[in-house]
């Protein structure tokens, strides 16, 4: 995740580099996937949920324990997703101790249950931040989410949300058939009171894998990159505050930094580039991790495909601790790069973007990803392709564990 505001917010008022410190893996920010029942059927869902209950999934015993262990593993935030986690009938019980054990407790939902008793539940549980992801205005949104109404029940969810003092953002997955609506969302954020605005890049996994067709051009991910920049840049210079962060493609912090370099002093890029230098890009297997809803362990949401043991076997802080090769390979710095990725000169602070795209298109997890959308002469490569301005519509490789 690239925090967008908080490090603008280097540029005009700088505070110290954050290093890392002690030995032992990164203890990491937990996405778990409560269930993978959902009222909606949105057209990129990684985890390809329906309005139906899925055997397999963690009992209540199995998920205390598992929370307990977080718990004492200590870990510095768990989301709580879906599906729709509100589908869930132990959620609240789930997330009333989650609230004892972490420091950070968050929510991340497609808001349409959170009214009227939910809302008051919500609220009294304490979460630090309720995440409502939103596809579009009216009807696009709901043609994303494959169900008419889903606009208007996601935004009356986030006002039961402001009208609770919630802290609440909205999440959107940038696709070539929703990348016009980005001007109204950021709209809407500051007509609501939106705290937070999540960008997300399209990953091709679950039925996003299927809809990659869909995936943003590089010319409108540009685009929408200046605007949330251009966004970003009003929040720290005084304007109606906003905090915005991209997901998964870390090129957005090189594309940041170019444009930072554009037009402000060398030493204020160089200390830029020093707290992006320290954050590092791409998090998979390093500083966040996924419980699914079978109780298997994943490098991030988005590594369905691998595995690194059940939390139903094992407790995660072991699988997490453990001696597993792709972990392993993941934490790496620098990491075992191929193509435009090992060339670049800023792979210090991307980490080589999201390698589950790599994975998907060619089998390989160290390629090159497809989705950067910098130029050659933008990452320092001179002997390379050039990046191409149309999504891939080729093939779909086999994602084989193929690691080495």
């Amino acid at each position: 995740m690239f925090r967008l505001t908080e490090y603008m917010h280097q540029l005009v008022a700088p505070t110290p580099v954050r290093l890392r410190r002690g030995a032992g893996p990164v203890k990491p920010v937990v996405i778990w996937n409560l269930t993978r029942r959902c009222n909606l059927r949105c057209r990129h869902c990684y985890t390809v949920s329906a309005d139906v209950d899925f055997p397999g999934e963690l009992s209540h015993d199995q998920a205390m324990a598992t929370l307990e262990d977080l718990g004492r593993f200590g870990i510095p935030a768990l989301i709580l997703s879906g599906g729709e986690p509100l589908d869930r009938r132990d959620l609240f019980e789930i997330a009333a101790r989650g609230r004892e054990l972490v420091r950070m407790l968050a929510l991340s939902t497609n808001g349409t249950r959170i009214h009227g008793e939910n809302a008051d539940r919500v609220a009294e549980t304490g979460f630090d931040y309720v995440g409502i992801s939103i596809d579009g205005i009216g009807a696009t949104n709901d043609w994303f989410r494959g169900v008419e109404g889903a606009f208007a029940a996601a935004l009356r969810g986030v006002r039961e949300c402001k009208t609770r003092g919630i802290k609440v953002g909205l999440r959107f997955t940038l696709t070539r058939d929703n990348a016009r609506h980005l001007p109204d969302l950021l709209k809407l954020c500051d007509d609501e009171g939106v705290d937070k605005f999540y960008l997300s890049h399209l990953v091709y996994a679950g039925r996003g894998d299927k809809h990659r067709g869909e995936d943003a051009e590089h010319d409108p991910t540009r685009s929408a990159m200046d605007l949330l920049i251009e966004r970003a840049w009003a929040a720290v210079s005084g304007g109606p505050p906003l905090d915005i962060v991209t997901g998964n493609n870390d090129a957005d912090a090189v594309y940041f930094l170019n444009w930072a370099a554009a037009r402000f002093a060398p030493e204020r890029v160089a200390h830029l580039r020093d707290h992006l230098t320290a954050w590092g890009g791409n998090s998979s297997g390093v500083g966040v991790a996924n419980i699914d809803t079978q109780g298997r362990v994943h490098p991030d949401t988005y590594w369905s495909d691998y595995t690194i043991g059940s939390v139903k076997e094992r407790p995660f802080s072991e699988l997490w601790s453990g001696d597993d090769r792709m972990l392993a390979e993941l934490r790496r710095r620098p990491r075992p790069l191929k193509g435009r990725c090992g060339a670049c000169a800023h792979r210090d602070i991307c980490g080589g973007n999201t390698r589950i795209r790599a994975l998907q298109l060619t089998g390989d997890p160290w390629a090159e990803d497809p989705a950067c959308y910098l130029t050659n002469a933008e990452i320092g490569v001179e002997q390379a392709r050039e990046v191409t301005l149309a999504p891939f519509r080729g093939k779909r490789h086999d994602p084989v564990h193929r690691f080495g």
